[in-house]
């Protein structure tokens, strides 16, 4: 009896160790999520990582650039609306596309993004150029230019080619640049509540411009975001600095969007 107890003891601790063995490693944790107010109650303001993230809004959930994989988004609601900005592998992701419940979503994209994503998604795509505009779901997503500068024929991001967005929703305005260097349509942007803002050499922009091009504009708050270029994570600190040492109206937000770099 007392042998057959001890191989029952020890038949569990085996099971218990292969079973951790082969679980799935634990989601690297995501940031605190931000609360916007609006006059259709709270903004959320959720970073997922570098390009990514989530926002929800009157009981909508939109998904920009979604990349990462699945395990990034896990506990979060389905989207109604995804963005794409751009055709690379940080902005369309077809790998995490799969691995999302977006059957249900309409999927906002440029041309290029719409001719490359899977078939299966095609009667659920509705591409916009840069100038144009749809209402859907109580806002307003406009589509604007995103490009490098100079303009060149082998430009990573030549204009046309990718949207940046901006979205109107419950009395404010949220700017998201996408791939783009301080652009003179980005310059001129006006009554921007809320900027998620690009920066990373040699794919977008430098900090300096980052930081000039945002107080040209003068949105009410900025997240720089996209900010890992091949040199590693850009000096986002010096960025907040330089802006707020010319206009300490302009609410900086520092977010870790790379949290698995911890």
């Amino acid at each position: 009896m007392k042998f057959s107890l001890l191989l029952t003891a020890a038949l569990a601790v085996f099971a218990l160790q292969a079973s951790a063995q082969t679980a799935a490693p634990a989601a690297a944790p995501r940031a605190t999520p931000d609360q916007i107010a609006t006059k259709q109650g709270p903004l959320m303001v959720q970073p997922i990582t570098h390009a990514s993230l989530v926002l929800t809004w009157n009981g909508k959930t939109i998904y920009v650039d979604p990349s990462g994989g699945a395990e990034a988004y896990a506990g979060l609601a389905a989207p109604d609306v995804v963005l794409i900005t751009d055709i690379h592998g940080d902005h369309m992701d077809a790998k995490t596309l799969a691995a999302l419940p977006i059957s249900k979503a309409l999927l906002l994209a440029p041309k290029a993004v719409a001719e490359q994503l899977p078939a299966e998604y095609r009667t659920q795509v509705r591409i916009l150029k840069n100038g144009q505009r749809l209402d859907t779901l109580g806002m307003r997503v406009s589509a604007i230019p995103m490009y490098n500068l100079p303009e060149t024929a082998d430009s990573r991001h030549p204009k046309g080619r990718g949207n940046g967005y901006i979205l109107s929703l419950g009395g404010k305005t949220v700017y998201l640049s996408g791939d783009t260097e301080d652009i003179a349509e980005m310059r001129a942007l006006k009554n921007i509540d809320v900027a998620f803002v690009c920066m990373n050499l040699p794919y977008t922009m430098d900090v300096n411009q980052a930081a000039q091009g945002v107080l040209a504009f003068k949105p009410g708050i900025v997240y720089p975001y996209h900010y890992r270029g091949q040199n590693g994570l850009s000096d986002v600190a010096s960025f907040q600095k330089q802006v707020q040492a010319k206009n300490k109206k302009i609410d900086v937000r520092l977010r870790n969007w790379y949290p698995t770099a911890q």
